[in-house]
């Protein structure tokens, strides 16, 4: 079978990329009832074209730290597809990226910004620096050597990164600073701006926000709500947060939340206000939560946190981080819905896990997707240089994640697999790029 060949030719071209080609395989696993009623995908080389990045740029980053030393770090940029529209997708800042991640991320992008009904086609990028530690100084001119390279390959009709894990308002104001600088420019070429130069209102909540509107209509097609239920979210960056903040204004309950050290479990609900100001204001690690609510335990294992008892599962940090023994306690203890407000957060055997007994499960490609929507409101902003309100982008923000959900549902039950959003999603986004795709030519 084709799909079968085009999947054995990727392992064989990239076998040390193991995110990506898993990325391939759960999109491909997905499209094989595409054979009879779409040949011309076939015909045209779709399959192997769409896994194929349009352009890869790789980069070397020197700076110099604040001792006056060089250091050197490696850049990417994954340009993956631009059938929809200009290439859209954050940078992120880890010392675990390389071009497999990137590939991984880039290739999910196209797919997740297809959903959304906006014109964006799919990139990521990013660099193995980690500004954990690093004196805002550094970072600085990290940013601007990174942007003194990448900004030959952006613009706001080419495309637009964003922010990601380890860049957030303060990165992207380097890097537009930088961008602008080197282009004699103000346009928006990035997104994730402060509100007062050209950024969106809601687009820091717009993951997490996007995340519990999805899971919230979700809920409704089986006679559930959030209300009253017990919520446990991986993650404490902005994904988590402002998760936590929705799910808490809709009557959930938010129980525990982690980072890379461990997690803290708050029986009677973990306070907003006080883990933003830990997190996003002081910059300190989540167990000093448990040093400030005398009702908060900090645990230092991480993934233990899926061994708590819950209702609602939201793995939120990164990917993989749900794998079958996670997925099993999950089970156990009466899980009821996972919704991925991360990239690829539960792998294989886990999604397995989840669909083979019943659990409601929403794909990060469609319940991930509020980042990147409102990230393309911001676009649509910048182009007429006029902002909208906090109330106005919510809305749309809130229609778009419940129009991605409408339109996942229908197409899984068009396409025989009632009630797999997994397949639902991956058949929708295909569907959208590949007709993009052919209607453009082999190019």
């Amino acid at each position: 079978m084709l799909l079968e060949e085009v999947l054995h030719d990727i392992k064989e071209k990239d076998a040390e990329q193991k995110e990506f080609i898993q990325a391939v395989e759960e999109v491909f696993g997905s499209l094989e009832v595409l054979d009879k009623r779409h040949p011309e995908y076939a015909k045209n080389g779709i399959y192997q074209r769409i896994i194929e990045p349009e352009r890869i740029i790789i980069f070397r980053i020197p700076w110099l730290d604040d001792k006056g030393e060089v250091q050197v770090n490696r850049g990417y940029r994954v340009q993956f597809n631009s059938a929809l529209g200009p290439y859209k997708g954050g940078l992120r800042f880890h010392e675990s990226v390389n071009l497999g991640i990137i590939k991984f991320l880039a290739f999910e992008q196209i797919f997740k910004n297809a959903l959304t009904g906006l014109m964006m086609g799919g990139a990521k990028g990013g660099s193995d620096f980690n500004p954990k530690g690093k004196s805002d100084n550094e970072i600085m001119r990290f940013c601007q050597s990174f942007m003194s390279e990448l900004y030959r390959h952006i613009g706001p009709h080419l495309d637009i990164p964003a922010g990601d894990i380890g860049v957030g308002a303060r990165e992207i104001g380097y890097l537009f600073g930088q961008y602008k600088r080197l282009q004699n420019e103000f346009s928006g070429a990035l997104t994730g701006k402060g509100i007062n130069y050209g950024g969106s209102l809601v687009r820091k909540e717009a993951t997490g926000y996007g995340l519990i509107y999805f899971m919230e209509r979700y809920l409704q097609d089986y006679n559930l709500s959030l209300k009253d239920k017990k919520i446990i979210i991986s993650g404490s960056g902005n994904v988590a947060l402002y998760a936590l903040q929705k799910a808490s204004s809709m009557g959930a309950k938010v129980i525990a939340m982690s980072d890379s050290d461990g997690y803290i479990y708050d029986e009677n609900g973990i306070d907003f206000d006080t883990i933003r100001t830990i997190k996003e204001i002081d910059r300190k690690r989540i167990k000093e939560y448990a040093n400030t609510v005398n009702s908060a335990l900090y645990h230092p294992v991480t993934k233990d946190i899926w061994k708590i008892k819950c209702d609602i599962a939201l793995p939120c940090a990164t990917q993989n981080e749900i794998d079958a023994d996670g997925a099993k306690a999950l089970l156990a203890n009466g899980v009821i819905a996972v919704g991925e407000g991360a990239n690829m957060p539960c792998n294989k055997e886990a999604v397995s896990i989840f669909m083979e007994n019943g659990i409601l499960y929403a794909p990060g490609k469609a319940s991930n997707a509020g980042g990147v929507a409102v990230s393309g409101l911001e676009m649509s902003q910048d182009a007429i240089f006029k902002p909208s309100s906090f109330d106005e982008v919510d809305s749309q923000l809130k229609k778009i994640m419940e129009n991605i959900y409408e339109n996942i549902k229908v197409r899984a039950q068009e396409y025989g697999k009632d009630g797999d959003l997994l397949a639902g999603a991956n058949i929708e986004g295909f569907i959208k790029v590949a007709d993009a795709m052919l209607a453009q030519g082999i190019v």
